[in-house]
């Protein structure tokens, strides 16, 4: 059959797997075109270091809301320590959970879905914005360079977590889940990627425990999984993700085997009991870089790492998490002409868009009709004055007519 294209000159992708119906856990979708968990620094002060979802928040995460469509919120901290920047709304005070119901009932009013993505920055934050505490992280290792408040982060190294500790966060994240529920959210995404808490554990880099947190794969996988296995016995597993991000640069996390290490943690993922076995995992392509272009990370992969620049891909992640029916949601650099291939293939369930849906809150519309897109401004990602530059001001296509 010969492909629809639009007035525009765009393929229709209507008709494609793209469109077609996904189970994902508790979920029943209609499209498999998913919103990304992204940081836009938009939230209304509570209190000092507290920040809550507004009515700007409210509009935006309704206009981007689709029948049976799958959206992630920005990462919300689980707790007045978890923070990391001013203006992103948390999930730990009666003020928030209020702030997100709103939220969530205007999503579900247009017949979508939205998790909740659970957040602890570890050491990707300082003092200032902790009203005074220390970040912590899997070892006193600071981040290079200058935090938001212009101090440098190696002014205040992190504290290395105790045992206790992390047992407590484990608690917390399970505690932050509940609330989710509370708050009307659908499920949760635990953040385990972009090199903030957890993905400081993983990343043996950042991770030089020489404790059962330490060391070996199996110990510095051990606070991620504890943290799965409290958060699905407290909200069902069907209603739970994690993000991951291999490869990931971003907040000065390097690992020198990769494939290997994030093998290991998806064969615990895929075997885990069914009652303790996620929904899906969502993680983030290889070429993806918050810096570098495509090129160039596939290059710095391939210098620091023990495999081949050419087998740095998610596929063997995803066939062994298939193994145990685990979802597989991908981001990273997808677009209209890129993400259906992915799907063919059967190297994804669905599609993470973050740059372009943030452009475009109609974005299935218009990758379904073949419509063209907004382009998005860069400079508007993350807060800007006023604050719906960027943010609701985007037009639909109807309104761009």
């Amino acid at each position: 059959m010969a492909s629809k294209i639009s007035p525009a000159g765009f393929k229709a992708l209507e008709d494609t797997v793209l469109f077609k119906s996904l189970q994902l856990g508790a979920l029943s979708l209609d499209h498999r075109v998913v919103m990304a968990p992204v940081t836009r620094m938009r939230g209304v002060k509570e209190s000092e270091g507290v920040w809550v979802p507004g009515d700007l928040a409210v509009e935006y995460y309704s206009q981007r809301a689709s029948k049976g469509g799958f959206m992630l919120t920005e990462a919300c901290p689980i707790s007045r320590l978890a923070c990391g920047y001013p203006g992103v709304p948390g999930i730990f005070t009666p003020g928030q959970i209020a702030g997100w119901k709103r939220v969530t009932d205007a999503i579900h009013a247009k017949g979508g879905f939205i998790y909740c993505q659970l957040w602890h920055v570890g050491r990707a934050t300082v003092p200032s914005f902790l009203g005074g505490a220390d970040c912590v992280s899997a070892s006193s290792i600071p981040l290079e360079g200058n935090a938001m408040d212009g101090n440098p982060y190696a002014n205040t190294p992190p504290h290395a977590l105790t045992v206790e500790e992390i047992g407590e966060l484990v608690k917390e994240h399970a505690a932050a889940a509940k609330r989710a529920l509370e708050a009307g959210f659908d499920g949760v995404e635990i953040h385990g990627a972009n090199g903030y808490l957890l993905d400081q554990f993983l990343h043996d880099n950042s991770n030089v425990r020489t404790d059962a947190y330490g060391g070996s794969i199996e110990n510095r996988s051990r606070f991620p999984l504890e943290v799965i296995k409290a958060v699905t016995e407290a909200i069902g597993a069907d209603k739970t993700g994690i993000r991951l991000s291999p490869y990931n640069y971003f907040q000065d996390t390097r690992d020198s085997n990769p494939n290997a290490h994030w093998a290991y943690l998806c064969e615990q993922i895929a075997s885990c009991p069914k009652e303790g076995r996620l929904s899906y995992v969502h993680m983030v392509e290889p070429r993806f870089d918050e810096v570098l272009d495509e090129e160039a990370k596939i290059a710095a992969l391939a210098s620091t790492t023990k495999t081949d620049a050419k087998v740095q891909s998610l596929v063997p992640f995803q066939k062994i998490l298939a193994k145990g029916d685990v979802k597989f949601l991908a981001a990273g650099n997808f677009n209209r002409d890129n993400a259906v291939p992915k799907l063919e293939a059967g190297e994804a369930d669905a599609v993470v868009f973050g740059r372009w849906f943030i452009a475009n809150p109609d974005l299935p519309v218009r990758l379904a009709k073949g419509l063209p897109l907004n382009s998005y401004d860069r400079n508007t990602f993350y807060g800007a004055d006023p604050p719906q530059k960027g943010y609701t001001d985007y037009p639909f296509y109807e309104a761009a007519a």
